[in-house]
């Protein structure tokens, strides 16, 4: 039938078996990078804290967080790696061929948030770096921010652009460098905070294991309620990257690859993390007298030069390349999608650069007020009916078939052609789950006795990313035929 210039460019085209050079090792640091980023340590930290579980059972609740993660992205990664297609290209499976386009644009806005979020964050290193080596004081405040971090801030995005501009193969070795690079550094700085701390570290870790009082929505929850609300909040952070693995996937070598960098990078790495996350937690506790959620804050207290340099660029590489894998190269191949034959990967990424550094400027000001665990929730909630439907159109509706020329094709003999090229059915179960599912985080939104059955449930809208994912299954596959 042909492919039509409106659904084909080379950077949207299936990867040729030649050009797929990634292994394990590089799902890995994929995850590596996706789970030590700064972001990622202070989400962990406020969920030990916040949860007001001991903390086995955080602990328990992460690694069952992983491990349901890892049998999320294995569904999601599996059509990717056997046809070398990225996720906005797959959507077109479930949704139509131009109806993709929506949950396309959703994964490259809710990434573009993200890339803003993590660009601020990377730059928090750099003016640690700056302020350790010049003494600067940072001058004057705009949006919240000193001039050093506005400088900080600039050369961050900057060097993003660079960095993307050179291709995958070179994210592909930054992300190699990085993950192995920040463990070395975390493990360095658990060691300082736990000679300064001396015994006293052992003990704020038992008072945090001991469980406390819920906070950030955590509050009117019993046990089994904030386990499952850590659980959710958990997936929920890795929502994005979920939703679009295929984007990766599809230049792994081959399926058994995928699944054991899955393994290693995401349970692993989970386990890992969040032990030195909790013992770092502890340490900052007895040795600052407070909780510091920022490791860069960490680290200026302990007040080391070498220490400084060597983490704010380990801090800086892990959180920039966990911008590279979940929030730089997605939104540019969901604007490819969006107008393959005006836009490819490089000009994606440019729009992309260019929306995250508003959100990114404003993050301080504005963004954070809306408080760290509903921004997870809202985002995840978004995205998470689109997997259900993905998933179950493709394994159960589709059966794991799937025409690759009628992927590219506007035909209306077309397989994906449906009515105009869209998927109303699998569109309708998108709108009512995605209403349902951010209504979980804002109970405001929803008519009455809904409203106010979530209001009262708690969490924080924690289980948002399940009930989202749970619902676009459902809906999609009791309103679409069986084929």
């Amino acid at each position: 039938m042909g492919r039509s210039s409106k659904l084909y460019n080379k950077d949207l085209a299936p990867t040729p078996s030649s050009q797929k050079k990634w292994g394990w090792f590089e799902i890995f640091n994929v995850w590596a990078n996706d789970v030590q980023s700064l972001f990622g340590y202070t989400l962990a930290a406020s969920l030990f804290l916040a949860s007001g579980l001991n903390g086995w059972a955080v602990f328990i609740a992460l690694i069952l967080a992983g491990f349901f993660i890892m049998w999320l992205v294995n569904l999601s990664g599996k059509p990717s790696v056997k046809h070398g297609i990225p996720y906005p290209v797959f959507a077109r499976v479930s949704m139509g061929v131009f109806g993709a386009n929506f949950p396309a644009m959703a994964r490259g806005i809710v990434a573009m948030f993200w890339y803003g979020a993590q660009t601020f964050a990377a730059s928090t290193a750099v003016a640690l770096l700056i302020t350790a080596l010049t003494g600067a004081s940072g001058g004057g405040e705009f949006l919240g921010m000193n001039g050093v971090m506005w400088v900080s801030f600039i050369f961050v995005s900057l060097f993003q652009i660079w960095l993307f501009w050179q291709g995958i193969d070179l994210i592909r070795r930054f992300l190699n460098f990085a993950g192995p690079a920040v463990y070395i550094v975390m493990i360095v700085l658990m060691i300082a905070i736990w000679a300064k701390a001396g015994g006293g570290l052992l003990s704020e870790v038992g008072n945090i294991f001991s469980g406390g009082e819920r906070s950030g929505g955590f509050e009117g929850l019993g046990s089994f309620g904030a386990f499952l609300a850590v659980f959710s909040i958990m997936v929920g952070y890795f929502a994005a990257v979920v939703i679009n693995f295929g984007d990766f996937a599809r230049f792994v070598k081959n399926e058994d690859e995928m699944k054991k960098g899955n393994l290693y990078g995401l349970v692993g790495n989970i386990i890992v993390f969040s032990f030195i996350t909790l013992m770092i937690t502890g340490g900052t506790i007895a040795v600052f007298g407070e909780y510091v959620a920022q490791p860069t804050d960490m680290v200026a207290k302990v007040d080391n030069v070498l220490l400084t340099i060597v983490a704010a660029f380990a801090f800086f590489s892990a959180t920039v390349g966990i911008n590279m894998v979940a929030n730089f190269i997605p939104p540019a191949y969901d604007l490819a999608n969006l107008m393959p034959s005006k836009i490819n990967f490089r000009i994606g990424g440019l729009i992309t650069a260019g929306c995250g550094f508003v959100v990114g400027g404003l993050w301080v000001a504005f963004i954070t007020q809306m408080g760290i665990f509903p921004f997870v929730n809202t985002l995840g909630a978004i995205l998470a009916p689109v997997f259900g439907i993905m998933i179950t159109d493709y394994y159960i509706i589709k059966q794991e078939k799937l025409s690759v020329e009628d992927l590219f094709s506007d035909s209306k003999n077309g397989k994906y052609h449906y009515n105009n090229g869209f998927n109303q059915k699998g569109m309708l179960a998108w709108i009512i789950s995605g209403y349902i599912a951010v209504g979980t985080v804002w109970p405001n939104i929803l008519p009455g006795a809904l409203g106010d059955f979530f209001a009262n449930l708690g969490g924080g809208g924690g289980y948002a990313w399940i009930i989202g994912a749970a619902l676009g299954a459902v809906i999609h596959l009791a309103i679409s035929n069986r084929k």
